[in-house]
């Protein structure tokens, strides 16, 4: 039976990278949930970098660029990690170079040893779950977290897909940080945004007036979009 784990920083990651497994990277607010929604709404791909300037390089060189840092768009960049901003016609068949502040960190970390890189978001969450029970293949859920620490609405999404994979009969968990992840999820599940209501980068977000955003991120299944990376850049799975 395969295992499900759960990695709480980009810090620990080295200890839960294998061979052969799947590694579900999550940015929840936001990053993951805006490469879902672009895609979703038909972007080509996106290109995850880590810094400012490969973003405004690979802006010079006709690609769309977004950037965030500390949950504000970059100056000079017309995009940044709100989903809201890639719900429209101009990124349709565009590729998208995109740098924040953990998200596209987490996503070049994992793909230095992972044989297999998805995204993850609440918004795909099902169609994740359903995927990846097919592939036979162990699971590393990767929280991005914010600058290398703990955050909860990442461990929320852990527990989510956690739970999903157990249910499923086709996965194991002797992680504890998979099982106590699962375990704050069921404790929050009823109602996501009043559970999070403490919770640092919400506060953060709100303080930015961002409050919308935080609710969208919070949705579930609401497509089956799965971004797959490949040869440097997050498609859709097909």
């Amino acid at each position: 039976m395969n295992q499900v784990e759960v990695c709480f920083s980009p810090l620990l990651f080295e200890e839960f990278a294998k061979p052969n497994s799947i590694v579900v990277v999550v940015d929840v607010f936001r990053a993951t949930s805006a490469i879902v929604t672009a895609l979703h709404y038909g972007a080509k791909s996106f290109i995850p970098v880590s810094t400012i300037e490969e973003a405004r390089e690979l802006g010079k060189q006709g690609f769309l660029a977004g950037g965030e840092r500390n949950g504000e768009v970059v100056e000079g960049f017309e995009f940044g990690n709100s989903p809201f901003s890639y719900m429209n016609d101009r990124i349709k068949g565009r590729e998208i170079a995109l740098t924040t502040t953990n998200g596209t960190r987490a996503i070049n970390i994992a793909a230095k040893s992972a044989d297999t890189v998805l995204i993850g978001s609440f918004l795909n969450l099902q169609a994740l779950a359903d995927y990846i029970q097919e592939q036979g293949k162990d699971v590393v859920v990767f929280c991005s977290g914010w600058k290398n620490r703990f955050n909860m609405e990442d461990s929320l999404f852990a527990g989510a897909l956690t739970n999903l994979l157990l249910t499923s009969g086709k996965f194991k968990s002797d992680c504890d940080s998979a099982n106590a992840s699962s375990l704050v999820y069921r404790t929050g599940r009823k109602n996501l945004m009043s559970f999070l209501e403490s919770c640092s980068h919400r506060k953060r977000l709100g303080h930015l007036n961002l409050e919308k955003d935080v609710e969208y991120c919070l949705q579930r299944d609401i497509t089956d979009v799965i971004p797959v990376l490949k040869d440097g850049k997050l498609v859709r799975l097909n």
